[in-house]
């Protein structure tokens, strides 16, 4: 039997990459719902393909002309919510950027779903919410590179066993830059990513390692493992995707090339190892790889989230929602490269510090972050 899937954010690189992959596989899986946010003219050309039966989309104003494909439409903001937990689903693919994938995810879990999981936000913003979901019987997959491979190599040893998870990071655009070069950067050369091919907000936190500094926190809480046991390595050609060092000091990595339909592919088969079509590693070819510690000075990305790790509470919270004001700032022209991080810093230093108990105090802690964020930016 098919595998009935729900994509969750369909018009974007994640929500395509996996559209492809159940193009290449289409004894495997049926796409059962696509939900975008607002490209009506993309998820209807999805819509002609893959014949969905639900279609959802968060702006009311595509929704009629999306009726002619004989789907039923769901829209308005809580359309991901409602389509992630369809009774015939097998698998959620949510690909929503940002904190906008948290309600879903929970939604997905709580009816007792498989998640194919690309939103990092979600678990760094309210993982005890998401850890009481789970408890209904849901699962998560994940679909990020680094997640997926330390899922892969955790398999080789118990957790006890675990000496540190090694994040691997290709450093971005700006690996070379000096403070001075960086001080110049404009959204065109943050948006150069040298290896993947991924959406402008992840583009960006790739160029400044935010995006790194959301993993550590994100592996934190789905392996159940501290801080000091996750450490972050540059690696520039983007083939080891992460290491699990074990306590006799053998290294597990998981190497493929940089193309996210490989762990896509693995989260929708639920890992089984089945045949693909998105080609082999040639070792050889490659020749060397290379590998430098980061730059913590450069790219302050990463003690921020250490710090906001040790805290807990509201602080991973303040540091995801100050994040996304200050990159969307920054992809608008108003906030320079360099003083990204330094907003971030404010906002975590002046957040209130508390523990969310529920869905709405992460709402507001998350507000408040940007309300905070914004504020001091116009200010400065």
């Amino acid at each position: 039997m098919k595998k009935k899937i729900v994509v969750l954010g369909s018009t974007g690189s994640i929500g395509r990459q996996t559209l492809e992959v159940v193009r290449a596989m289409p004894d495997e899986f049926e796409i059962l719902a696509l939900c975008a946010g607002g490209d009506v003219t993309a998820i209807l050309e999805q819509a002609m393909e893959f014949h969905p039966a639900y279609l959802g989309i968060r702006d009311t104003t595509g929704a009629a002309s999306l009726k002619a494909t004989g789907a039923e439409v769901v829209a308005g903001e809580q359309a991901a919510e409602i389509l992630a937990a369809l009774p015939q689903a097998h698998i959620v693919v949510n690909g929503v950027n940002g904190f906008a994938g948290l309600k879903p995810l929970l939604s997905a879990l709580e009816a007792k779903k498989t998640v194919a999981l690309a939103n990092k936000e979600s678990i760094v913003c309210a993982h005890e919410l998401v850890d009481a979901a789970l408890m209904k019987g849901g699962r998560i997959i994940p679909v990020d590179s680094e997640q997926s491979a330390l899922y892969q190599c955790l398999y080789s040893g118990t957790k006890k066993e675990v000496s540190r998870l090694i994040l691997t990071a290709s450093g971005g655009p700006f690996r070379t830059y000096t403070k001075e070069q960086l001080l110049k950067v404009t959204a065109a050369d943050a948006l150069s990513h040298p290896t993947w091919n991924m959406g402008r907000k992840i583009t960006l936190d790739s160029a400044s390692l935010f995006n790194k500094g959301l993993e550590i926190m994100e592996a934190a809480y789905l392996f159940d493992l501290p801080g000091e046991k996750i450490e972050v390595l540059i690696h520039p050609e983007s083939i080891i995707h992460s290491m699990v060092e074990f306590v006799d000091g053998s290294n597990i990595a998981q190497l493929s090339a940089p193309d996210m339909r490989l762990p896509i592919q693995y989260a929708l088969t639920l890992t089984a190892r089945t045949p693909g079509v998105f080609g082999k590693l040639d070792l050889a070819k490659l020749g060397a790889l290379h590998f430098e510690e980061p730059d913590h000075e450069r790219f302050p990305a990463l003690n921020l989230a250490y710090a906001a790790l040790r805290e807990g509470g509201s602080l991973p919270i303040a540091y995801n929602g100050a994040n996304e004001v200050a990159a969307a700032l920054f992809l608008e022209g108003r906030l320079p490269f360099i003083e990204i991080a330094g907003l971030v810093e404010h906002v975590l230093a002046k957040i209130e510090k508390r523990r969310p108990q529920s869905l709405d105090d992460v709402l507001d802690i998350d507000n408040q972050a940007r309300k905070m964020a914004l504020e001091k930016a116009l200010k400065s």
